[in-house]
């Protein structure tokens, strides 16, 4: 039996490299600025794309790199190690792209997935509403027919890289006596008369990453550019969320890993009582505990990275367990990060306590960790976890 089973190929290994190269010569020195400022890593941005890191999931049919599920969670996650704002260039145009890659025409992937993979502007994902979060079909955004066009009327909330992003992946109400089979997905560009965004909002943690809202005031745009059929939206829209889980899953982990391995590297420094902290068995049980759960985290990250690439029909469950358990994991690895540097981990001299306010986003998006569990209970009531 082969062993490559059992561990990355050797061209995930290169990818992984690849990108941990990248992301410490041309992120990691931005990543403090970025927050600090709380400005977009145009630095990063730029990397990204001249290594074709920013969008790797497009297929090379569209002129995209083609990676696959598990090489765009090794992007995700190298970044996400060194700043998880940057970690939302890739992972938030994979969301905003992948309902045009899962059930667009074959005209509007040529358009949008080819001008995403050119670097020609980024893909954001417009669900939420001010009243309509976890509760997605309660959304009040419409859009109506007039002749060949939609014209799409309302407010989107919580829209990452919003004003940034050229194109939105929009969801909107078009029969309102159709619960979520009324909803349909349009895309919107920014240039689009009647877009217009809100303030970037005041946020806990990945500052880099612009959220904000995203007003349709009458925007007019063309038949042709709604995705797939009438009343498909809302499906398409969760069919989308199963796969990119397990993105939010990798920068969970990838931020779980830039604490571990910094607060590892401080206690082998640090000096108290006249040896290193490292040589206390009570750093040692919490460092032990911070290394256990990142590993079990990872795994079942790429477990459910396979199964998104395969599609296969644990794939829901996967993708919630991978969110919702590594997103629990990064809280804790990197609350206890600063833990292991004392004062000076509660300090901005220090990368942990960044990491431990960039952390605590990926318990929330995407559907929060409560709804992750509503989510895998449903799975298996209805017996589809794997018994393999």
């Amino acid at each position: 039996m082969s062993t490559d089973m059992y561990a990355l190929s050797e061209e995930h290994r290169a990818i992984r490299e690849a990108v941990r190269a990248v992301a410490e010569a041309k992120v990691a020195p931005y990543a403090a600025a970025v927050d600090e400022e709380a400005r977009y890593p145009e630095e990063a941005a730029a990397a990204l794309l001249a290594s074709d890191f920013h969008a790797p999931h497009v297929p090379e049919a569209y002129g995209g790199a083609g990676a696959d599920a598990l090489a765009t969670v090794l992007v995700i996650e190298e970044v996400a190690r060194v700043c998880v704002s940057s970690s939302l260039i890739p992972a938030v145009n994979k969301l905003g792209s992948l309902p045009v890659q899962l059930a667009g025409s074959e005209e509007l992937k040529q358009t949008y997935l080819g001008r995403l993979a050119r670097g020609e502007g980024g893909f954001s994902y417009c669900l939420s509403e001010p009243d309509a979060g976890s509760d997605a079909v309660s959304m009040k955004t419409r859009a109506v027919r007039d002749g060949d066009d939609w014209v799409l009327d309302g407010v989107k909330r919580w829209i990452t890289n919003a004003g940034v992003s050229e194109y939105y992946t929009v969801l909107a109400v078009t029969d309102p006596e159709s619960r979520s089979r009324g909803i349909s997905a349009f895309v919107v560009e920014k240039s689009d008369e009647g877009v217009s965004f809100g303030a970037p909002e005041k946020k806990l943690g990945i500052k880099g990453s612009p959220t904000r809202e995203v007003y349709l005031d009458r925007v007019r745009i063309p038949g042709d550019r709604i995705i797939g059929a009438e009343g498909t939206g809302f499906e398409t829209a969760m069919r989308t969320l199963d796969h990119t889980r397990v993105t939010i899953a990798a920068q969970a982990v990838g931020v779980a890993q830039g604490a571990l391995d910094f607060a590892l590297g401080y206690a082998k420094e640090r000096q108290q009582f006249g040896k290193s902290i490292a040589d206390f068995q009570g750093l040692q049980f919490l460092l032990a505990d911070m290394g256990m759960k990142v590993e079990a985290a990872r795994q079942m990250t790429y477990a459910a990275a396979g199964r998104s690439e395969r599609n296969d029909p644990d794939l829901t469950f996967f993708g919630a367990a991978a969110k919702c358990f590594a997103s629990d994991v990064a809280m804790e690895v990197t609350t206890n990060a600063v833990q292991v540097l004392g004062g000076y981990g509660y300090t901005r001299d220090y990368p942990v306590e960044r990491m431990m306010r960039d952390a605590k986003i990926t318990q929330i998006y995407e559907g929060t960790n409560q709804v992750q569990r509503i989510v895998m209970a449903r799975q298996l009531l209805a017996g589809v976890q794997s018994t393999l």
